[in-house]
Order: structure tokens, then C-alpha cells, then sequence
């Protein structure tokens, strides 16, 4: 199958959620022998205009992340890759507008991943691209109703969650540097500060703590664990590889998720299938209570005292490193959907 995955910004050049959700799956697609080409903004150096990197193809439509041009060119660069399949990012939703003008020709479905709009996506053009799509793919419930607000069709709307490494989760070691755990990107939606004041109801108990993940906000964050006097035993370990962070998950006991914003909770993913009791604290822009909800090892609270609380009560969990419950979530499992709904969306053109 040759698959267009289509978006300005790639991971490469500005990582975030979605970025990082686009460059995994193309990528896994890659390694199981599909042709996989991305057209992008231009994110190395040198004058050649295709550049491959992890099997995937990287198709320069523009040197630099302008979307108006972007957008004007963008046919001409499908037209050159004759896809089978194209598969956008939603954000900017006009270049969704974009790829769906290039499929009318191709005579190819267009599949978009619904995950946030980023500040200067118009409520028009996003509408445009949610109702334009002949197939919207949403990582949890909460973005699927975000995209059904925009405009998609109920039934072209389809869950594909994120993915992780069951095999890691299986075969890494136990670390047992930390009992509680917090891991995001340290940014404005991060509310870190929740966990940490969380603990500090908890000074007169035996804990120790880590932070796992960068960002803008960390030295404010770490500031505040100071200013809590519990700074001695919280550690703030810094970005970590998956190899790095699933020996830590596997040796905790509690994973506590507090942000504010989450289209997935990858991070809260990883811990559930390490063993951890989940404990998430419910937030309107968030769908990480998702995937705690009718599951033994995970509470929702909605301040730090029961964050608190359920800290405590989660030493009656028996400890683990592993629970297979969450094996569906494998990278082979979740990239056996995104098949699934391409040839789906293909044989609908006729043309599988």
C-alpha cells in the first residue's frame, strides 16, 4: 500500500503529541513494508528535495513551514506520489482542504487524525476539514466528540488510541528508585503543581517521588517542591527515553496524571500496562479519566487532599510490574487498525 501522510510540521522540527503520533505510525507502517512518504515542510539540510529517514519518505513541498504556500502546492506534491491513501493531520485544517482537492483526482480517500487545533486554525477552515474527510480517526472519546462538533459525520469517525511497547514493558528490568511517578511535558497545561501538593499532604509518610519530562515550566515547578520543603525527595529526572522511564514505571507504585489538556495520556498508558494504580485527576480538556474509568487499579479525584487520599488507599493494590489488560495497545495492535480503516476507506473507491 502506498500511503501519503500529510502535514507542515513534522516531528523533526516541532514535536508535540501529534507530530509524534504521525512520525510513529508512518514509520511502523514503513517497517512492515509499505511504500510511506510524508510531505512536509522542509526539515533538513541540503538541496535534494526527498530525503528518507526510517524508511519513510520525506517530500519537501515547501523550505519553510508557510502555510498559505504550503497549501497551493501541496496537490502538485500528492499528484507526484500517487497514493493509495492520504492521511492528514488536522491541524492547519487547511491543508486537509488541500489533500482532499489532490484526492478528488486521485480518486483516493482522505483520512484524518483528529487530534488538537493549534492558535490560528479558523473555526471555518477547521470545519471545512472535519466535514471534508471521508474518514476522521480520534485517539479517545473526548476528540471524537471535539471532531463531531466540527463537523464530522458520526459514522466516518473512528478510535484508534495511542500505542505503546508491550514487548518493552514485558522485558525491561524493575527500577525501584520511586514509589510515585508524574511524567509529561512540563508546559502550561502540565499542572504538576496538583501531584506536588498532593505529596506534601503526605510528609509524615515514607514516599519518594520523581517528575519525568521537560519543558517550559519545569523551573517553576521545581520551585514549588522547594517552597514545599519536600524538594528532598522528589526527583526531577528530565526527558527519558521509553527504555529509560518503563523500569522506573515498573518498580512505582502510584502514577498520578493531573494536566489540564490531554488528547491522549500516553504517559498514564505506559504506567497502567507497567503495574501502576492510575490516580487522575478529572479535568473537562482531558481525556485521560478515559482510561482509569471502570478499572480496579485507578481512582479520579478533583483536588490535591484526594489526590491525597487515594495515594494512601492505593497501598491496598498489590504490587506489580505488568498487567496485560493493557496488551491491545501494542504498536502491532494499533497499526493493525489504521490497515484496517485505510483498506476499508479504499475498497469504498474500488479500487483495493
Amino acid at each position: 500500500m502506498r500511503v501519503a501522510f500529510v502535514s507542515l510540521y513534522t516531528d523533526q522540527r516541532r514535536s508535540d503529541g501529534a507530530t509524534q503520533r504521525l512520525r510513529r505510525v508512518a514509520e511502523g507502517l514503513a517497517a512492515r513494508g509499505h511504500d510511506v512518504f510524508c510531505c512536509c515542510a522542509k526539515w533538513w539540510e541540503g538541496p535534494i528535495d526527498a530525503f528518507e529517514h526510517n524508511g519513510v519518505e520525506y517530500v519537501a513541498v515547501t523550505d519553510s513551514p508557510a502555510v498559505r504556500s504550503f497549501t497551493s502546492k501541496l496537490p502538485f506534491a500528492l499528484r507526484r506520489v500517487s497514493p493509495d491513501v492520504i492521511h492528514c493531520a488536522n491541524s492547519p485544517p487547511s491543508q486537509v482542504v488541500a489533500a482532499k482537492t489532490a484526492a478528488r483526482f486521485l480518486r483516493v480517500p482522505v483520512v484524518v487524525d483528529w487530534w488538537a487545533e493549534r492558535e490560528g486554525d479558523t473555526d471555518r477552515m477547521a470545519r471545512k476539514a472535519a466535514s471534508g474527510a471521508d474518514r476522521v480517526i480520534a485517539p479517545s472519546r473526548l476528540v471524537k466528540t471535539e471532531a463531531r462538533e466540527r463537523g464530522a459525520a458520526a459514522e466516518s469517525v473512528t478510535l484508534v488510541p495511542e500505542s505503546i511497547d508491550f514487548d518493552l514493558v514485558r522485558e525491561a528490568d524493575v527500577d525501584n528508585r520511586a514509589d510515585l511517578v508524574y511524567a509529561r511535558r512540563l508546559d502550561e497545561h502540565a499542572n504538576a503543581e496538583t501531584f506536588l501538593l498532593a505529596l506534601a499532604e503526605l510528609r509524615d509518610r515514607e514516599w519518594r517521588a520523581v517528575v519525568v519530562g521537560d519543558g517550559p515550566e519545569r523551573d517553576s515547578i521545581e520551585r514549588t517542591a522547594a517552597d514545599l520543603r519536600i524538594d528532598d525527595r522528589v526527583s526531577f529526572l528530565g526527558d527519558l527515553a521509553p527504555e529509560e522511564f518503563v523500569p522506573i514505571l515498573k518498580g512505582a507504585h502510584v502514577f498520578a496524571q493531573t494536566a489540564t489538556v490531554e488528547p491522549f495520556a500516553r504517559e498514564l498508558l505506559w504506567a497502567l500496562a507497567c503495574g501502576c494504580v492510575g490516580i487522575v485527576e478529572y479535568q473537562a480538556r482531558s481525556s485521560a479519566h478515559e482510561l482509569v474509568e471502570s478499572f480496579d487499579r485507578g481512582a479520579l479525584v478533583t483536588s490535591p487532599q484526594e489526590l491525597a487520599d487515594e495515594v494512601a488507599a492505593a497501598a491496598a493494590h498489590d504490587t506489580a510490574s505488568v498487567n496485560e489488560a493493557f496488551v491491545g495497545y501494542d504498536h502491532g495492535e494499533i497499526l493493525d487498525s489504521y490497515r484496517r480503516l485505510y483498506e476499508s476507506a479504499i475498497e469504498e473507491y474500488g479500487f483495493f
